[in-house]
């Protein structure tokens, strides 16, 4: 009976380790990439698709399942995934890269309107870092400016000195408000969901939330939209164009 008890406890004990080990991120990723590698796509996605259910995010990740999903020919998913990984590592060569061949793959060829300088200057800076290195950089400029502020009170006597310091430290402030401006923004950005890709193969953007609206443009599948609003079900969509409208929720999925 102990020896039955013993082999009983055993076999409990492989099976605990065998689902233990099928459910361990590190040993997904490792046979998803496998999976790749040997063309088998759809092992592939389903296992990086579970390692997102067990919570791991990386853009790395986001990557490798929006490689699996262009080899699959599945272009709106192949730019979701390209378009997350993007979100949380902007200035991957590679993402990007991909991202555009991606693009070039969908029916639709949307024209971006131009940006104003100002914007655009925004937006390269924005792009440079994530979050955490702009708070860091925030601090840091900040901490230089709290010591030229103490270089100019305690330098009375020397005028240059004291004007170096009032401008540099005035820099550094600025600096500083700016660098935590942009983590606050990119911060919010990347935990909250202001733009989607459209996953029906042809929709009619509406002219109010309700099917029975005018009917404004007509989007494909693939196409990424700037997410405005939402009613009933409905979001507001804009286009890179300026052109906005309202769409079915169902019909898109957020990055």
């Amino acid at each position: 009976m102990k020896r039955i008890l013993k082999h009983i406890l055993f076999l409990t004990l492989v099976a605990f380790s065998i689902q233990a080990s099928a459910i361990n991120p590190d040993s997904l990723i490792v046979r998803a990439n496998r999976a790749y590698d040997h063309q088998q796509y759809d092992s592939a996605v389903n296992m990086y698709n579970r390692v997102l259910k067990l919570g791991l995010v990386s853009p790395k990740l986001y990557f490798n399942l929006g490689d699996a999903y262009f080899r699959k020919k599945d272009m709106p998913s192949a730019i979701l995934y390209y378009e997350k990984a993007k979100k949380l590592d902007p200035n991957n060569a590679d993402i990007q890269y991909n991202l555009n061949l991606a693009n070039t793959m969908i029916p639709d060829k949307i024209e971006k309107v131009p940006e104003m300088f100002l914007k655009r200057w925004w937006n390269y800076f924005y792009d440079l870092f994530n979050a955490n290195t702009w708070a860091v950089l925030s601090l840091v400029s900040f901490a230089l400016f709290v010591f030229l502020l103490g270089v100019f009170i305690l330098s009375p006597g020397r005028r240059t000195r004291r004007e170096l310091s009032f401008f540099l430290g005035v820099f550094m402030l600025v600096a500083s408000f700016v660098a935590f401006g942009l983590a606050s923004q990119k911060a919010y950005y990347s935990q909250h969901h202001s733009e989607a890709i459209i996953f029906t193969p042809t929709i009619t953007a509406k002219s109010s939330p309700t099917p029975n609206s005018v009917d404004l443009f007509v989007i494909h599948q693939g196409t990424k939209v700037r997410l405005l609003d939402e009613v009933d079900g409905w979001k507001k969509i804009k286009l890179q164009n300026g052109s906005i409208g309202w769409l079915p929720k169902q019909s898109m999925k957020e990055i």
